[in-house]
């Protein structure tokens, strides 16, 4: 019986553990900007243009310019980043 007491009352919290997956998956994502700076664009899906209705005419999307890529949030932090670094060695 004190046995499952001693179970039922064990409140320990695993921060540890969880600040560890963080850790881990902020360095992964910062590999992966590093790695592919650019994500298809949401707006057109990577084509860079938008087709009428009739399929004949096309214009280019407006949020990427037409280059249907935009540069990932986390890469856009890590060149500010870089630039901070760059100027203050200076």
């Amino acid at each position: 019986m004190t046995l499952l007491t001693a179970a039922a009352t064990h409140t320990a919290h695993p921060t540890g553990a969880w600040l560890l997956l963080a850790v881990l998956a902020a360095a992964s994502y910062l590999l992966h900007c590093v790695i592919w700076p650019y994500r298809s664009c949401r707006k057109c899906g990577g084509a860079g243009r938008f087709r009428s209705p009739s399929g004949r005419a096309w214009r280019y999307c407006n949020r990427c310019n037409g280059k249907g890529a935009q540069l990932r949030p986390g890469r856009r932090i890590w060149t500010h980043l870089k630039s901070i670094d760059r100027d203050r060695r200076k």
